[in-house]
């Protein structure tokens, strides 16, 4: 029996490799949805090799304004001319450095599109090529884990006149849409760009394009958001990530030492505007940040088990939601609570019986 989600899938990846399917309308011009983009990758999505240093992103930005579409780009670098420059470029990194910090940028930003080319650099540098598309598809699945909601657009590379590049690209570009095919099979929302258009007529130097190449991967980045739209996969983007601040003491809400591994301490600390201290609030009902969600220690339920971060698994000790004030766990019937109204820097967060005191009420800050 067909899926109900299987049809806009098929729609959507014949529309992303410019393939006409039988009985399926063309991209309809994008809706008004609001849009908040990530562009992530490395110094082509910064844009080198472009007159203005804006690369793709501007005419891209033109095209969805021209859409109707309300427009944020976001991410921790600015580069270019443009109005709203904002983006995840990083000239030089390859496909696992992207990944180490795509947890604390996509918890802090929450974009609702993310635009990805990767790769370059690995194949260019010749740097473990027999295991980059396994990097790749484990980039995917970290994005569609710490942004479920998102729509992903996974680009293949752009040609090159690298030697060492060219020996690996066409093999690891064949790899992409197996990758993009297994995350639709799993219900997420992740689409192929082919950027094949591109010739070396439209390079600016060895590996970067230029005004025109970047144009080329706008047209086809705006394609995959077109139809991502047809495929009803575009979803308003989350609130935007925040500082948690207890009533006691006016303490935040804090990822200890801004680590990232399972069973770090979440715990009180002076509110500092940091990406450890911004949380943002799921519709599943956990509460996430540096990627990962607030969770009840070995499923525990009894008075006194710790609060830490783990990864995010579906299970009831990671849902939480509002009650008097604070979060309870409703698994436990237990709230969110500082231990003995402490308010000392690195107190460890835990599950006690719901009293309503101060300890246990919470407050969402405006982000800075």
């Amino acid at each position: 029996m067909r899926k109900p989600w299987l049809l806009p899938l098929v729609t959507l990846v014949a529309a992303a490799l410019g393939v006409t399917a039988a009985g399926v309308a063309p991209a309809s011009a994008a809706s008004t949805t609001p849009l908040r983009v990530m562009p992530l990758g490395d110094s082509i999505t910064w844009g080198v090799g472009s007159s203005t240093g804006n690369g793709y992103r501007a005419p891209l930005w033109d095209k969805l304004a021209a859409d109707g579409h309300p427009l944020d780009f976001v991410g921790k670098l600015r580069g270019g001319s443009m109005s709203d420059p904002d983006n995840e470029g990083y000239q030089g990194y390859r496909i696992h450095q992207i990944a180490e910090l795509a947890d604390v940028a996509l918890t802090r930003y929450r974009p609702n599109v993310v635009t990805l080319m990767i790769g370059t650099n690995d194949l260019a540098g010749s740097y473990q090529v027999s295991t980059a598309t396994d990097r790749l598809k484990s980039l995917v699945n970290q994005i569609t884990a710490d942004v479920p909601d998102a729509t992903v657009l996974v680009a293949s590379l752009v040609v090159s006149t690298s030697g060492t590049e060219e020996q690996y690209r066409a093999a690891y570009n064949r790899a992409i849409p197996q990758i993009v095919s297994e995350a639709q099979a799993a219900g997420k929302r992740v689409a192929y760009v082919d950027m094949s258009s591109l010739t070396t007529a439209d390079l600016a130097d060895a590996l970067h394009p230029n005004d025109a190449g970047y144009q080329k991967m706008a047209d086809a980045f705006h394609r995959g958001i077109q139809s991502a739209d047809s495929a009803g996969w575009l979803r308003n983007p989350a609130p935007v990530p925040a500082p948690v601040q207890s009533e006691l003491g006016g303490k935040c809400l804090d990822v200890s030492g801004f680590g990232t591994a399972n069973g770090t301490a979440v715990q009180t600390w002076s509110c500092t505007g940091a990406v450890n201290q911004f949380w943002s609030a799921y519709t599943d009902g956990t509460l996430r940040s540096m990627g990962k969600c607030l969770d009840a220690s070995g499923f525990g339920t009894a008075n006194g088990t710790k609060v830490q971060l783990w990864t995010c698994h579906g299970g009831s000790n990671q849902v939480w939601e509002p009650y008097n004030g604070g979060y309870r766990n409703p698994v436990s019937g237990r709230c969110l609570d500082i231990p003995g109204f402490s308010t000392t820097d690195g107190t460890q967060l835990h599950l006690w019986d719901c009293h309503g005191g101060s300890n246990q009420k919470w407050t969402t800050l405006a982000a800075g």
